[in-house]
């Protein structure tokens, strides 16, 4: 997700989205662990999405 995406979403919509954003990468940390992943940069572009919507929760707030 691009910064100027998260941007224009409510304080709401982040919350669902960081939701969503933390499961799936559970489950990629998870499914890297027992079998490496074809694509490990998949893990490292989630984490910035996290922190993305993070700091923009917090600037919301």
């Amino acid at each position: 997700m691009k910064k100027a995406d998260i941007k224009n979403l409510s304080a709401g919509d982040i919350q669902n989205q960081l939701a969503e954003a933390k499961a799936q990468y559970s489950k990629l940390k998870l499914a890297h662990k027992i079998s490496p992943i074809e694509n490990p940069i998949q893990i490292r572009d989630l984490r910035k999405t996290i922190a993305r919507l993070n700091t923009e929760l917090t600037n919301k707030q």
